[in-house]
């Protein structure tokens, strides 16, 4: 009797520890990454110094290009450098920046990418989609699944906390966004992906409930895992839908209208407790908003310096930014007064 499966995605290897940077050249060793050794490394600007230092042992004459922003422009720049040289593969090493301007640079260069995370701000360690500045704001691009994935506990001890902290609200805005996608195939007969949803929601759910945080290692390994988990979600999905909801769409809206106010993570956490607000499911929202606290993210607008009049005008925009999606702002259809009052009764409710 024949068996009917299909293949799930996955990186080659994906190692969490201290030190992998160090040993990325056995890594690069495998035939099945590149068969004649010729690499590329891709580096930041803020550790591009220390990390090409501690790289140079293991990778030898590894050429290593240095990424100055996550912007566009800077990933077309790293795309025509990498199929000037004729690599066989590019390392991206660093942040979230560093690593998806890697990504669309090595999409259009033809090539594997191998990723190799100093801090753990966002999914996008593993995901499908490049989040890139562009004249006209921020953009994301699909590209091709990391080859292979490491994460250096070293340098996100050394990474700065706020971005660490960052990667707590992204993961846990799975939880938002997989109800959200049930709400979609409830009121739309929107398909549902049963293996992207139990994936992203086993990522949210390993760290929501945790009792420790981002100075210890065994938190850090599980935080790094549910990022990379959640990444593969989008993967196996074929879209962002079992990690992106109201909550993200409130994030674009924030960053179109207020760029700079705060980062990607802080943004979902956010936007999460708020959708779970608008649900009136009272057991998520408390255990949502304590996640944050305890990870000292922030809870409300006021936290990252929006005026309720900037929220109300950024949750007014959300649905516009992911047109065709379905979320709960979609369904509750609000006004801009009913919006207003949602969210002054969302402070009053959650406090400080």
């Amino acid at each position: 009797m024949p068996i009917l499966a299909r293949m799930l995605p996955a990186p080659l290897t994906m190692e969490v520890r201290r030190g992998a940077i160090a040993q990325l050249g056995s890594l690069l060793a495998d035939s099945r990454v590149a068969t004649s050794g010729r690499v590329a490394v891709a580096v930041g600007t803020n550790q591009g110094d220390r990390i090409a230092k501690v790289i140079a042992p293991s990778l030898g004459e590894a050429q290593v290009l240095r990424v100055p922003d996550g912007s566009v422009d800077a990933a077309i720049s790293l795309g025509a450098d990498l199929r000037k040289g004729a690599y066989e593969a590019v390392v991206g090493i660093g942040g979230g920046k560093t690593i998806d301007a890697t990504k669309y640079a090595a999409s259009l260069a033809g090539i594997p990418m191998v990723a190799v995370a100093t801090n753990l701000a966002h999914d996008g360690i593993c995901s499908p989609v490049a989040s890139l500045t562009h004249e006209g704001g921020k953009g994301s691009f699909g590209v091709p699944m990391p080859l292979a994935i490491m994460v250096d506990l070293d340098f996100v001890h050394d990474a700065p906390q706020s971005l660490v902290r960052a990667g707590v609200g992204d993961v846990i805005s799975n939880l938002s966004a997989i109800e959200d996608w049930q709400l979609g195939n409830a009121e739309r007969g929107e398909p549902i992906d049963g293996v992207a949803v139990s994936m992203a929601r086993t990522a949210a759910e390993a760290v929501v409930g945790r009792t420790d945080s981002i100075e210890s290692d065994p938190f850090l390994t599980v935080l790094a895992e549910a990022l990379i988990l959640s990444g593969m979600s989008m993967v196996i999905a074929g879209s962002s839908r079992p990690s992106s909801g109201g909550d993200h769409e409130i994030l674009h809206a924030v960053d179109q209208l207020f760029p700079g106010t705060s980062n990607h993570g802080e943004l979902a956490g956010i936007g999460a407790a708020f959708c779970f607000f608008l649900r009136e499911d009272a057991a998520r929202l408390t255990q949502v908003t304590g996640c944050l606290r305890q990870h000292r993210l922030p809870v409300t607008h006021a936290d990252i310096g929006l005026t309720t009049e900037q929220f109300v005008e950024a949750v007014k925009l959300a649905p516009a930014t992911r047109p065709g999606r379905y979320t709960i702002l979609e369904h509750l259809r609000l006004s801009e007064a009913e919006i207003r009052e949602r969210v002054e009764a969302y402070v009053h409710a959650v406090g400080r």
